[in-house]
């Protein structure tokens, strides 16, 4: 069982060299912009403002790495932010293409997407980062307290459609309001180590 106490941030990284390769796992985080990621990294957590959560989409750069219980928690840059110039959107794709081409450290990967929309074509993207990477990875559908019952199934259905999941791939409903989902993921994890 993951000690979800014993926490602490240890770095950014912008650029490959500053990225950490001490023997650790690690799981990654990934999605878009204001899609939660923070939110969720601290409902995880069971904390308030661990992760911070930007006030701006768009704003985290770099790809944050926190210890949890000897595991390190990497939260990449969040991506699909439209007021983002071309210059950091290219930015974004080499440091995701570096961060990618030197994954054997980790152990799992988690697709956060916004359970209230199609997937983007910047949400395809990560799913083939993930896929090419080899992870054993998970799509979490975030903010499903937003939704009516009735309305998970056909929002879930969307997802899986527009990522093309397979049917033993899995996808998880979660909301950080709540904590829905939070023992199946933390689940995932530990199985992943």
């Amino acid at each position: 069982m993951i000690n979800t106490q014993k926490v602490s941030f240890v770095r950014s990284a912008a650029e490959k060299k500053n990225f950490i390769h001490d023997g650790r796992p690690g799981v990654v985080f990934a999605g878009r912009s204001n899609v939660g990621k923070s939110s969720l990294i601290n409902s995880l957590l069971n904390r308030k403002n661990f992760a911070r959560v930007g006030s701006t989409p768009g704003k985290t750069a770099q790809v944050n790495y926190f210890l949890v219980d000897g595991i390190y928690f990497v939260d990449l840059p969040g991506y699909g932010y439209a007021k983002v110039s071309g210059d950091e959107r290219r930015r974004w794709g080499v440091l995701m293409e570096d961060f990618f081409s030197d994954i054997g450290h980790m152990a799992a990967g988690i697709h956060i997407v916004d359970i209230r929309h199609a997937p983007s074509a910047d949400d395809q993207t990560m799913r083939e980062f993930f896929l090419r990477s080899g992870l054993r990875c998970i799509t979490v559908a975030n903010k499903a307290d937003k939704l009516k019952k009735s309305e998970l199934e056909p929002c879930l259905r969307a997802i899986r459609q527009g990522l093309d999941l397979g049917e033993g791939e899995l996808l998880l409903p979660y909301s950080c309001q709540n904590n829905t989902g939070r023992g199946e993921l933390l689940s995932f994890i530990e199985k992943s180590l």
